[in-house]
Order: structure tokens, then sequence, then C-alpha cells
């Protein structure tokens, strides 16, 4: 480039820069327009999949979270854990009704005592303890020896200033499996007012 801003300036204007130039401007070309067609195939290949980005594109939050949302639930498909995600977002996003839509149909339907823990901590999230209590029992009746479940739930009375069950459910915890870091990370956690990590 030197040596074309070397001749302009020598011959007052136009110059030609020469084969080198030329080659080096052919090869610009055929960059930019092979990144031009990828860009193209690619978009092109997410319109034919039905990925249209004008669902969220330029709308106001609450449109473009609820048009993903309906995005994200037929995404799940029949997964449980999928479903409980996205019914998380409409729970804690003020969308409670649909969210608990979501809760209530993946637990109409033989749930693992997991998808009774996932939806716990939403509602512990959105602090709705009663049901977040609820929930996790739930859980622990179907897998009572769910050490890492008693830890947590222990931590989640602590939290709430029960700490008599609490202690009973660390004890319980304890008797199953001692050696595991994280429900003693979480036990602990509960006496000084640490949420368990998730």
């Amino acid at each position: 480039m030197r040596r074309i801003a070397d001749r302009s300036a020598k011959y007052g204007g136009a110059v030609d820069a020469g084969p080198e130039y030329d080659a080096s401007m052919k090869k610009q070309s055929i960059g930019v327009l092979i990144v031009a067609l990828t860009l193209g195939i690619a978009v092109g290949a997410a319109m034919a999949r039905g990925f249209d980005t004008t669902i969220y594109h330029g709308k106001q939050p609450k449109e473009a979270a609820r048009a993903l949302l309906e995005r994200g639930r037929k995404q799940a498909g029949k997964g449980s854990w999928e479903r409980i995600g996205v019914g998380r977002v409409y729970y804690l996003g003020g969308m409670k009704s649909e969210g608990q839509a979501i809760f209530d149909e993946v637990t109409s339907h033989k749930p693992e005592s997991t998808d009774w823990w996932r939806i716990g901590r939403v509602y512990w999230e959105a602090g709705d303890w009663d049901k977040a209590r609820g929930a996790f029992e739930k859980s622990l009746a179907m897998n009572p020896k769910d050490d890492k479940g008693l830890a947590e739930l222990g931590a989640y009375y602590m939290l709430k200033g029960d700490r008599a069950k609490a202690e009973e459910l660390y004890d319980r915890s304890y008797a199953i499996e001692s050696g595991e870091v994280w429900n003693t990370a979480m036990m602990a956690g509960g006496y000084l007012g640490v949420r368990p990590q998730e």
C-alpha cells in the first residue's frame, strides 16, 4: 500500500497500481464474496429450520421473552428438566400461572424425585417457602436416602430460622454419607446465611 501511496503522490493522483495490486484486490474481493456467501447460507439454513430472529429483535422485553419461551416449550419436548427450566423463567419472570401450569403438567405424569426437587428450588427462588418445602418433601419421600437433598433442605430450614429442623436433617444426611464436601458446605452455609449452590 505504501508503494501505491508513493506513486500516487509522485504522479498526482490516478495511478495504475500494477499487477500486484490487482491480484491483492482480487483476493480481497474473493474473500469478501466467500464471507457473504457463508453468511447467506447460514441465515438461509437458520430460516429453513424455522429460526426467526424477528420474534425478539426490537420487541418489548416481555413480548420478546414470551416469544422465546414459547419456542423453548417446543424445544423442551417431553423432557421434564427442560420443561421445568422453561417454567422457572415463566414463574420467576412474573408469569407465575404459566410456570405453574408447566410444573403441574410435569408432576401429573409419574414425576421423578429430581423433578420435585427442581421445582422446589424455583419456589425457593421466588420466596414461596411453603410451596418449596412441600416440593422438597415430596422429593425426599420418593428418595429418602438422598443425602445431598437432606443437607440442602436442612440449609433452607436454617435460613428460615428453624435450627432444630435443620440440624435434624443435617444428622440424617450425615448418617447416610458423612464424607461429601458439598453437603458439608451447604450445612455450613446455612449457619452463615449462604443459600445452597444449585
